[in-house]
């Protein structure tokens, strides 16, 4: 059995099945990520609530595993050279448990890149700024009588899901066939920007025919019906 009592996150949060990978997550758009990409490639993990109510973010446990305090974060007991592994960023959890296991990445060099490409127009864009419109569209920055910065990610979420939508032209998913963790990265916040942020229509979202049909497909999936309810909420 493995010992994992050296992470002082494990003190807040033990590990009853140490053998498993450790998730620390909660289900947002970028914590489901991981919990879906495990379901997915069916490896046995142990899930664990970051509770924001409680502020467990800002716990020294969790910032011991990721000093910015951010969701998901994991520890694989069962990591390179058969040491366990703490990792943080979903893209780069994502990205890991893609070599892992083989699964849901190209895996000549060139579909790879190509793969993370796509994967990193989500961190870098489409996160940030659906995140944003969120904010000022339905959290405090609603309240802002100056509509200009809300207006302002209103017209570059939609340029984003425009570039998407291109992609999404005549491909099941966005690397064709091959269902990836590109699709994994970024149809929880598609997902999220119409459900839960209440913005699809000021983006116009229908109008991307394309994406609303693969991300009907991505929701149909079992394995992403698990993982979006995953860690199970208070």
């Amino acid at each position: 059995m493995n010992d994992l009592s050296a992470f002082t996150i494990t003190r807040k949060w033990p590990a009853t099945q140490p053998d498993r990978l450790q998730l620390y997550s909660l289900p947002t758009p970028n914590g489901v990520k991981v919990s879906i990409m495990l379901e997915e490639t069916g490896l046995p993990y142990e899930p664990h609530l970051v509770s924001f109510e409680r502020n467990d973010q800002m716990s020294p446990e969790f910032l011991s595993l990721n000093p910015n305090n951010k969701i998901p974060a994991i520890i694989d007991p069962n990591g390179p050279d058969g040491r366990p592994l703490p990792l943080f960023e979903s893209g780069a959890i994502l990205i890991y448990l893609a070599d892992k296991t083989g699964q849901l990445i190209p895996q000549d060099a060139a579909g790879r890149y190509e793969c993370i490409q796509w994967l990193m127009f989500q961190m870098g864009g489409i996160g940030p700024m659906f995140g944003q419109l969120g904010f000022f569209n339905k959290f405090a920055g609603k309240d802002y009588e100056d509509k200009r910065p809300r207006d302002r990610y209103v017209q570059e979420s939609a340029r984003l899901l425009a570039v998407l939508d291109q992609r999404l032209e005549g491909r099941s998913w966005i690397m064709g066939e091959q269902y990836s963790i590109a699709d994994i990265a970024i149809f929880p916040w598609v997902r999220n920007l119409i459900g839960f942020y209440e913005a699809g229509e000021l983006v116009q979202f229908e109008r991307f025919t394309n994406v609303q049909r693969v991300l009907d497909a991505f929701l149909s999936r079992p394995a992403v019906i698990r993982g979006l309810g995953i860690p199970k909420r208070d």
